[in-house]
């Protein structure tokens, strides 16, 4: 395991810093350090100060040497950051943006957010008839308000960066790039004990980091953790108006009378959904034959159903030839299906990790990828690690903060099992939920497997008729025959992601499903469905 002390810089040389701050980065002569190398006490200033010893970048800028550099702030970015720090390394996080990144600002919070306050507003009016008689009018401020009070503090993140530096962390607001390399030890990229190793605490290759005029050299090495942005497709017309993202939608204080959303996948039906119970006229296109088209069939079909009886429009296998904005409205051409009109254009059509600007090309990776490449550790290249958007293995947090246990882990050389993507969860917050894991039913097949599945409706289920209304769900199960296990499934229902627990967990210990047979299930549960589509499996 790798001696946090031993990383650290221990020159008592002291030579001008740059200070870094929410803002802005000043030259200081005073690095917060006394001659003997330790922090001074009292100082002033709560963010890291790393004295440099002398490197230079091929600018000719003063760069400081330091453990670690995190390049992005998510998630999997911060997980990566807090830990270090907690080991005793020196670390300096670099964001461009809002540290805590997509999901806290913009994504996974304030969305459920609103996805809990339109599916109050669902179940107000599913009153009637089955607990007396009720109406509700919904009212988007308050769901604005508390997205701006609890959620992002009006999108302002000095206290989380202040908790960080508090912490001994340094945090600097800019665009980072890698812009130089060099080799200054042996190889240990095939070390057992991780890419550091346990007797030499330090990369086998020295990495330096620009961000504007300040330059970082880390001893140990680099992670990236840069996400992903919202991505538009080529459509003539559409490049240059006006279009929402989803973070235009979670910052909006007042709604559109009507909206037109290209895009079927999840940020689209749940945003969609959302807008359609406050009032807001919601057409979804969507070039694919049906709703989530990376899913289970039978899930975006039980949702098209649901989202025509909620009167959300929804038009499949589009082809959008054209899009304008003319006198405050768009248009969309969607030639033989005609023109979709609306207020207001939300373009949902996904996420892509953008490489372009980040230097990689130093490091032998081709700057217009997809995605960057990891092994089961988390390493791209020698000194360099990756978590999150930016690996190509899901928009998800959970998925972050699980590579970021990984990479944490391999740059401390201590052991943990690498990366296994076999049984990744991933939920719709639609209503109902929508939770998968694993392979779907025609993946799994186009892999080889001989494939039994298994369903169960949820209104046929006890729990599901007394629910009522409001029950709309299926349990699938995929199994393979051969092994005799589950290698993925599908969780619709009133808590369809929260059953999904159970599912995953099958299928990530790949538990045989005669063992899963063999469980008792509570009565009467929504997850008790998961028994009736065992017996099913055909």
């Amino acid at each position: 395991m790798i001696d946090p002390k031993a990383a650290l810089v221990t020159s008592s040389e002291s030579k001008p810093k740059f200070r870094t701050g929410t803002s802005s980065d000043e030259p200081t002569v005073d690095d917060g350090f006394d001659s003997s190398g330790e922090q001074k006490t009292g100082s002033s200033d709560n963010s890291m100060r790393l004295r440099d010893t002398g490197l230079h970048s091929r600018e000719s800028s003063v760069a400081e040497l330091v453990d670690v550099v995190v390049i992005g702030m998510g998630p999997g970015g911060e997980f990566v950051a807090g830990e270090l720090l907690d080991r005793g390394l020196k670390v300096v996080a670099i964001e461009s943006e809002l540290m805590g990144g997509e999901c806290a600002d913009w994504g996974c919070v304030p969305t459920k957010m609103m996805v809990r306050a339109a599916n109050l507003l669902a179940e107000a009016g599913r009153v009637n008839g089955v607990a007396g008689s009720a109406s509700v009018t919904g009212d988007w401020t308050p769901v604005a308000r508390r997205i701006r009070e609890e959620a992002t503090k009006n999108w302002n993140d000095g206290e989380a960066i202040a908790a960080f530096e508090k912490k001994g962390g340094r945090f600097v607001r800019g665009d980072a790039r890698l812009v130089g390399v060099s080799e200054i030890a042996i190889n240990l990229w095939e070390s057992e004990s991780g890419a550091i190793g346990k007797e030499i605490a330090v990369s086998p290759v020295l990495h330096e980091i620009a961000v504007g005029d300040i330059r970082f050299t880390p001893r140990i090495g680099v992670v990236l953790a840069t996400g992903g942005k919202s991505s538009a497709p080529d459509i003539l017309g559409l490049a240059d108006l006006p279009y929402w993202t989803n973070r235009d939608v979670v910052q909006l204080v007042d709604l559109p009378r009507s909206l037109v959303i290209l895009g079927g996948g999840a940020i689209a039906v749940e945003l969609g959904q959302i807008l359609a119970r406050f009032g807001v006229s919601v057409t979804i296109v969507e070039v694919a034959d049906r709703l989530l088209a990376s899913e289970e069939p039978e899930a975006g079909a039980m949702l098209e159903k649901i989202f025509r009886a909620e009167r959300i429009k929804v038009i499949t296998g589009a082809t959008v030839d054209r899009v304008t904005h003319i006198e405050k409205v768009f248009e969309l051409d969607l030639g033989v299906q005609g023109l979709v009109r609306a207020d207001r254009l939300l373009v949902a059509t996904g996420r892509q990790p953008d490489l372009k600007h980040l230097g990689v090309e130093i490091i032998g990776v081709d700057p217009t990828s997809s995605h960057l490449e990891t092994d089961e550790n988390m390493r791209v290249a020698p000194g360099i690690w990756a978590v999150g958007d930016v690996t190509g293995r899901g928009s998800f947090t959970h998925v972050a903060t699980y590579q970021a246990h990984i990479a944490v882990a391999d740059i401390l050389g201590e052991p943990i099992q690498g990366a296994d993507y076999h049984a990744v969860p991933r939920v719709v917050y639609t209503d109902p939920e929508i939770g998968s894991v694993g392979m779907s039913e025609e993946s799994a097949r186009a892999q080889g497997f001989k494939v039994r599945i298994g369903l169960a409706p949820i209104p046929k289920e006890a729990r599901g008729w007394i629910h009522k209304v409001g029950n709309d769900g299926l349990i699938k199960l995929v199994e393979d025959y051969d092994r005799g296990v589950l290698v993925g499934a599908l969780s619709i229902g009133p808590c369809g992601g929260e059953v999904l627990a159970l599912l995953t967990l099958a299928v990530h210990a790949e538990v045989s499903t005669s063992t899963l047979k063999s469980m008792l299930y509570a009565y009467p549960t929504f997850h008790r469905a998961i028994e009736t589509a065992l017996s099913d499996l055909h």
